[in-house]
């Protein structure tokens, strides 16, 4: 009886950390700052609003995705940011807020005006460097197929001596063998 229960114990929680594994840590602004600074890595800020119809799809594909999860946990502090919160963030020297425009809509943080550098397409997702530099913001629904080159194209750092289209014409994907594009060429 002992061991049967000690079974379904370890499996329950293997079960768990195998979930946990699989979905992105998302950290608030805040959080991800202060896990930098104990130890740097890239920051990965996924610019999205409540309304928005291709950022739900991109969490429930994309961001769903096992590997796109592991791998984002691996490489960077991954930051889920409601371009509409009212919340005040404190970055680089400056404080940022959240406005409220008339009749209790919501207003665009200021936060994400600054990323967005004004461009506000939602989704859109900011890479940041480990000196907390913006490297470069995409905007837009990304499948896997198309999200997987990208993350690696900055983790690797690959953006300062490669051009996009020459990286791609040498990537090689890590997704499991059903998930990979299909190459047109072949």
């Amino acid at each position: 009886m002992k061991t049967a229960l000690l079974t379904i114990m370890l499996a329950v929680v293997g079960l768990y950390a195998t979930a946990q594994e699989t979905k992105i840590n998302w950290m608030t602004f805040d959080e991800a700052m202060e896990a930098h600074q104990k130890q740097p890595k890239k920051i990965f800020i996924d610019v999205y609003t409540d309304w928005c119809g291709w950022c739900k799809r991109m969490d429930q594909t994309t961001f769903s995705n096992a590997f796109i999860a592991r791998y984002m946990n691996a490489h960077f502090y991954a930051v889920k940011f409601d371009a509409e919160c009212s919340d005040t963030i404190r970055f680089a020297g400056h404080e940022f807020v959240g406005s409220t425009l008339p009749y209790g809509r919501k207003g665009t943080h200021q936060l994400a005006l600054a990323l967005l550098k004004g461009k506000m397409s939602y989704p859109s997702y900011v890479i940041m460097n480990e000196q907390n530099k913006i490297i470069q913001v995409v905007s837009g629904y990304q499948a896997v197929k198309d999200f997987e080159p990208m993350l690696h194209y900055f983790v690797e750092n690959a953006f300062m001596t490669t051009e996009w289209t020459q990286f791609m014409e040498t990537f090689q994907s890590e997704l499991p063998e059903e998930q990979k594009p299909q190459n047109p060429k072949q």
